[in-house]
């Protein structure tokens, strides 16, 4: 558990996310020409309730496996500016992995297939920390918000900021990739557009960026 200064507990373990069958932009006809629309099969795994905190970070740092990184001095506050690299050797050192582009998929559309982490409609400012750059729900935003402060806007697994906060990185599909995925949209986005859970981003993998953070997922033993 996190408790930060105002005295708000938030959660940090994992919830389980169960197996199935992952459809992405089958439903939804704004993913028309954006996506290629597919089908997965995707194994039960478990995924970080928030995205990994300052706290965290600091941990590992003390544990000798993280590298130093400033910080904003805000414990709660979601880890962002995080190469892929930085972000995956931290998932190691928590006896976890970067979750795959399927994983942080699923975790958010579900088998449903969601478009939103919390459902099909709903895309406001008091579910998901976004447009809080130049609006629609603030002005000026230099950073993530507090992971977990938006519970209305979680999975129905209990995954939080799956959508806004900070966009999160995916593990590549080839180890040498010079490239990879970032899924959820992120505090600097300003289109509800982005928040979509077939939404995907991709950039370099050695990109530093105060919008991109990440969390861990965690395999299930038999």
């Amino acid at each position: 558990m996190l408790v930060t200064p105002a005295g708000c507990v938030r959660v940090t373990f994992p919830v389980p996310i169960p197996g199935g069958l992952l459809r992405v932009g089958t439903g939804d006809w704004e993913a028309q020409g954006v996506v290629t629309p597919y089908e997965t099969a995707v194994a039960p795994f478990s995924i970080d309730a928030i995205e990994v905190t300052e706290q965290r970070w600091a941990s590992c740092v003390l544990g000798g496996a993280c590298a130093a990184l400033p910080l904003s001095g805000e414990p709660g506050r979601a880890v962002a500016s995080v190469t892929l690299a930085e972000a995956g050797a931290f998932c190691r050192w928590a006896r976890g992995a970067l979750p795959t582009r399927d994983q942080l998929t699923y975790a958010a559309a579900g088998r449903a297939g969601r478009r939103y982490a919390w459902g099909d409609t709903g895309a406001v400012c008091r579910r998901a920390a976004w447009g809080l750059l130049d609006g629609p729900c603030g002005q000026g935003a230099k950073g993530p918000e507090l992971a977990g402060s938006h519970p209305d806007g979680a999975s129905p697994d209990g995954a939080l900021d799956l959508a806004g906060n900070v966009a999160e990185w995916a593990l590549p599909t080839a180890p040498d990739a010079r490239e990879t995925e970032v899924r959820g949209g992120s505090f600097a986005d300003g289109a509800a557009a982005s928040l979509r859970t077939w939404q995907r981003r991709v950039v370099p993998v050695d990109t530093r960026s105060p919008s991109i953070g990440f969390r861990c997922a965690y395999q299930v033993l038999p």
